[in-house]
């Protein structure tokens, strides 16, 4: 027993060396995977931004020159709504609105859906919008307008960009 004293205890290692080694175990599979997944992930997102380029070129997303761009698709990209709101005016707001028609679309009755949603939006107060529910009530209150104003040749509204400064 006296032979079992004398022989030095084997420890593990310091705690702060362990954790360190650790620490670059869990670093180096992060690093890992990451770059696995980044190399199954990044050939669809080049694919995904060819094809989106490819379209805009060929449906001239670059030409302006109209109040509402036809697609080829049915959808028109209206141009974007800059106003002041009612309450409080300081507050301004930026809609980017696209409207999917059911059919070949028609550039004077987008123009004039745009024109009815820009009159609507300086009604608008900021308390009404405030909120996911406030937005939810903006969008059913655009599409309703839109629908009222196609008489159903508009089968959809999709909000592209919505800020309020």
């Amino acid at each position: 027993m006296a032979a079992a004293a004398d022989e030095p205890a084997k420890s593990k290692g310091s705690p702060l060396i362990m954790t360190i080694v650790g620490l670059l175990v869990l670093t180096v599979l992060g690093g890992g995977g990451g770059w696995v997944v980044g190399g199954m992930v990044a050939p669809r997102i080049k694919a995904a931004t060819a094809a989106v380029q490819a379209t805009a070129k060929a449906t001239g997303e670059g030409n302006k020159d109209t109040a509402a761009e036809a697609q080829a698709n049915g959808i028109v990209t209206l141009d974007p709504i800059t106003t002041n709101l009612a309450y409080p005016s300081q507050n301004w707001i930026r809609l980017e609105i696209a409207l999917v028609f059911k059919g070949p679309p028609d550039a004077q009755l987008a123009q004039s859906i745009h024109q009815d949603i820009l009159s609507y939006v300086r009604t608008v107060s900021l308390q009404q919008i405030e909120g996911a529910r406030g937005l939810q009530y903006l969008r059913d209150d655009i599409q309703e307008r839109v629908d009222l104003r196609s008489e159903g040749r508009v089968s959809k509204v999709m909000f592209r960009t919505f800020v309020i400064e």
